[in-house]
């Protein structure tokens, strides 16, 4: 990939001298940690910047650096009521993911690297090769020639393994290149990965244990689902729901799985959507107006659930011929 994307982005950046970040709602640990990082490289610049997020933090982020700087709101216009400060939006299709109101008329500055992405943005960049947002941040880094410090360092390392499902998919020789440059910046990988996979809520546990108990498989296919009622009973939260599909990909035989989580309201069900590589489920999440990577999308669906369900296995068992 060619410079262009990144030296502009780095002039943009020095061209203003305060910015809004954020990312999509629901956020995740590539969410998380990269908004913080690129607050990092902004602080580096001279640059002043303001994180906002529509939704709050999962609990298992909590310890990472610099977590006190993220604001979580509903319109960007409580954090700043200024249409002259240029917004960054990380990993989002549009506005309307970033859950946000206020960014409409705002220079929009688009980072992305889904397969999904968009070029909406006033400027945009987005890299379908990068196995997160993340490592986007960190080529900016390079790019305005800051120090990566160890901060910084841990939250993209975060960022990645989060994102990678722990290097599972959408790694390369550089990834792990990558990997070895912010361990040697500071960030300790063994620490990370406890505060990730080592500090889940029992109300986690139990909801896992409701899920597997509605575990269904067809051939190469795998489901399952949670209801309200099921999260009530667990005391549960939305944060509680990541990672239980990756218990029903990891089934052998297995080549494409989807649990479904019932919102509270409006009768809806939230997709999360994995794949060995034989489904590219980015493109299924899209034709339901999702979207993510080939192997790890999701998206939302009207219900009933047994409508709901019949609707993702049918696009999943046509990917699967």
């Amino acid at each position: 990939m060619t410079s262009e994307p990144i030296t502009a982005l780095v002039e943009a950046f020095r061209s203003h001298c305060r910015f809004l970040i954020t990312s999509h709602a629901r956020p995740d640990g590539d969410a998380i940690g990269s908004v913080l990082a690129l607050a990092e490289v902004l602080d580096q610049l001279g640059r002043e910047s303001q994180i906002i997020l529509a939704d709050e933090i999962p609990n298992i982020y909590h310890t990472l650096p610099g977590i006190d700087r993220i604001r979580i709101a509903r319109d960007a216009r409580d954090i700043d009521p200024d249409p002259s400060v240029p917004a960054i939006l990380l990993e989002c299709d549009g506005i309307p993911r970033t859950g946000l109101a206020g960014l409409e008329g705002r220079c929009l500055i688009n980072i992305d690297h889904h397969a999904s992405g968009r070029e909406f943005g006033n400027l945009n960049w987005i890299d379908e090769d990068a196995c997160a947002v993340a490592e986007m941040v960190y080529r900016i880094a390079c790019a305005a020639q800051v120090r990566i410090t160890c901060s910084m360092a841990t939250c993209i390392y975060t960022a990645i393994l989060s994102d990678t499902g722990s290097f599972t998919y959408s790694t390369n020789a550089g990834t792990f290149a990558l990997a070895h440059d912010l361990a040697a910046h500071g960030a300790n990988p063994s620490q990370i990965a406890r505060d990730i996979y080592f500090s889940n809520p029992e109300s986690k546990i139990r909801l896992l244990g409701a899920a597997l108990s509605n575990l269904h498989t067809e051939g190469p296919l795998a489901w399952s689902w949670v209801t309200t009622n099921d999260m009530d009973a667990a005391g549960a939260g939305a944060e509680d729901c990541e990672g239980v599909v990756n218990y029903l990909i990891s089934i052998a035989g297995v080549e494409s799985a989807v649990f479904l989580r019932e919102l509270p309201s409006n009768d809806q069900y939230r997709l999360s959507i994995r794949s060995k590589g034989k489904v590219d489920v980015a493109q299924i999440a899209e034709n339901f107006g999702g979207g993510g990577h080939r192997s790890a999308s999701g998206c939302t669906l009207d219900g009933p659930l047994t409508e709901a369900t019949e609707r993702i296995l049918s696009q999943l068992r046509t990917g699967l011929c």
